[in-house]
């Protein structure tokens, strides 16, 4: 779900998901608690959002159910 990135004691951090914010409650299962994490994750932060599927997720869907010829 997800993948930081730090290099120094103060410094700043990239965290990257592929799920969004509104479905965070499926994978903690306490929609409070998403909001709780979301709301500090969210402070004071940049949000980039790329609007693009996942190229390793499409792969791997690819290989699960390939489409017939």
């Amino acid at each position: 779900m997800f993948t930081e990135l730090r290099s120094g004691p103060n410094s700043e951090s990239a965290i990257t998901t592929n799920s969004p914010f509104t479905e965070w409650d499926k994978t903690f299962g306490d929609a409070r608690l998403c909001a709780a994490i979301a709301d500090r994750i969210a402070f004071r932060c940049t949000l980039i959002q790329t609007g693009t599927e996942s190229y390793r997720y499409q792969a791997t869907q690819e290989s699960l159910f390939p489409t017939p010829n």
